[in-house]
């Protein structure tokens, strides 16, 4: 993954067979999928890859037990399908994590358990094991900060567990290696049409200010929680295809929620299910479902949602949870499908929508991470159509994604030019300096941000310590883009500011 080169792409007369506009976990498939199929593909990305909600989920690879509550069967059974691909295809970045359902009296136990078990079922035979209902005593060792009070026992089952943003990098490393060219900071500004139909894409290089002119056979949407201005960018006519809703997590040390098994609370207040997941040595508290209006990059927590889950989660734990106490707090958005019912967000169906506008525009929305593959078969199907493409069949239920030998061996090349590169970045974290060169070299990233929000996890799991090793990173960085002091100082400081809203005052 060199931008340079990926770049080059783009100032030769190529029509396209498809272009992308989204490098989230829906258009990153998209291209993956377009490229394996032998379609001439690219994706580009206006900010850097996951920056929006494809990196701020609960880290969850799961069917959805609260969608089976709700009777959606169908969106449960397929998310089930995706999750056993999933794990298959990344292992390197995937796990079975197990979840514990506590339970207060003999109907929840029987509720819950059967319920389950049903959720097992649908799973077939990518089942990750089988979910048993278990003791008082069993359920406190296995959740020993559980508040007993009124305990009559837990539902034991298992789900995937995965990290996002990691990923998506990795999905954008395979589909350039299966042919398509994949471009991050590259904006959409415009469509070129003739006769009312889309011929091509105007877009800019962030990072040169150098615009470009691309002519293709047809266009994929992929754009998550900014579905409607490229809608509007093709129809400033069209209405609004999503309903934004907000979800916000809480990272906390590991001491307030030791074990390796994940909570699951079935009922919040609000309706919703609550999450406590081991990751990355924390746990991930969340997540919360609020509408909102204004969408942005960079969505702020609401003083209620942090109140929410620090009362949820002390209501079900002995060892009680402070403000003072959170690591971080991400907030992501989820790109819902808009219905003419009014009520909760937590209603509305995660299940995706796809539409192709007169001009031939094809939009793919909703959906979330775990069914990111077949929300990408989908649009590839219904682009082949539109573009008049040749017909060829989806084979990403069954291709691998990673190269992890690859990159052991660039990381064993890099360490071989600069020995100190093999040291942390911070005492209180397993990361090294060479996973930085790495970063730069290999995985396109061109600010402080894209190393510590999504390549190295560090602004998710402890932003204080992200906004001190800031400066090193800066100037590491600046070393391999042969940048000047000028922008070093100006990283430094945009990335404090973006970091600071992670931490709670």
């Amino acid at each position: 993954m060199n931008r340079s080169q990926q770049l080059e792409a783009l100032a030769t007369d190529t029509i396209w067979d498809i272009i992308v506009i989204g490098g989230g976990a829906t258009g990153l498939g998209s291209a993956l999928d377009a490229a394996t199929r032998g379609y001439k593909t690219l994706l580009i990305e206006s900010h850097d890859f996951a920056k929006g909600t494809s990196s701020r989920s609960t880290k969850l690879v799961h069917g959805g037990v609260r969608y089976l509550e709700q009777g959606n069967i169908k969106l449960v059974r397929e998310a089930l399908r995706e999750r056993g691909y999933l794990l298959k295809n990344a292992p390197h970045l995937t796990s079975v994590q197990t979840f514990i359902v506590p339970v207060f009296s003999w109907w929840e136990k029987m509720f819950y358990g059967i319920g389950l078990k049903f959720y097992d079922l649908l799973s077939g035979k990518l089942s990750l094991g089988d979910t048993q209902i278990l003791s008082k005593k069993e359920t406190i060792a296995h959740l020993p900060t559980i508040n007993t009070e009124k305990l009559s026992g837990g539902i034991l089952y298992f789900d995937g567990q995965f990290d996002d943003s990691h990923l998506a990098i990795e999905l954008a490393a395979t589909a350039i290696n299966k042919g398509a060219t994949i471009i991050n900071y590259c904006k959409a500004i415009g469509f070129v049409k003739t006769n009312d139909k889309i011929t091509g894409v105007a877009c800019i290089d962030v990072v040169s200010e150098k615009k470009y002119t691309l002519k293709t056979k047809v266009v994929v949407n992929a754009t998550g929680v900014f579905t409607n201005a490229i809608v509007q960018m093709d129809d400033h006519l069209q209405h609004d295809l999503v309903s934004p809703s907000q979800g916000i997590h809480l990272v906390v040390d590991a001491k307030f929620f030791p074990g390796m098994d994940a909570l699951m609370i079935p009922k919040t207040d609000d309706g919703r299910v609550l999450f406590a997941v081991p990751w990355h040595d924390k746990v991930v508290l969340g997540t919360t479902d609020t509408p909102i209006e204004e969408i942005s990059f960079e969505p702020k927590p609401l003083e209620e949602e942090i109140d929410f889950i620090i009362k949820h989660m002390n209501r079900y734990c002995t060892t009680l949870i402070t403000r003072t106490n959170i690591n971080s707090v991400y907030v992501g958005l989820r790109p819902l499908v808009k219905q003419k019912r009014k009520g909760s967000t937590a209603l509305l169906s995660r299940e995706h929508h796809l539409s192709v506008s007169p001009s031939g525009l094809i939009t793919i929305t909703g959906g979330k991470w775990t069914t990111y593959r077949k929300m990408a078969a989908d649009a590839v199907d219904n682009a082949g159509f539109i573009g008049k493409l040749n017909k060829e069949k989806c084979t990403t239920a069954h291709t691998p994604i990673g190269d992890e030998a690859l990159k052991e061996n660039r990381m064993k090349e890099i360490l071989k030019n600069d020995a100190s590169l093999k040291e942390f970045i911070h005492p209180n974290y397993p990361f090294i300096k060479a996973q930085i060169v790495y970063a730069v070299k290999f995985e396109m990233a061109m600010g402080i941000e894209d190393i510590l929000a999504r390549r190295i996890r560090l602004l998710f799991l402890d932003a204080k310590i992200a906004i001190a090793i800031a400066p090193m990173v800066a100037g590491i960085m600046a070393s391999y883009l042969n940048k000047d002091e000028n922008w070093e100082a100006g990283e430094i400081v945009k990335f404090t500011q973006l970091a600071d809203q992670y931490l709670l005052k």
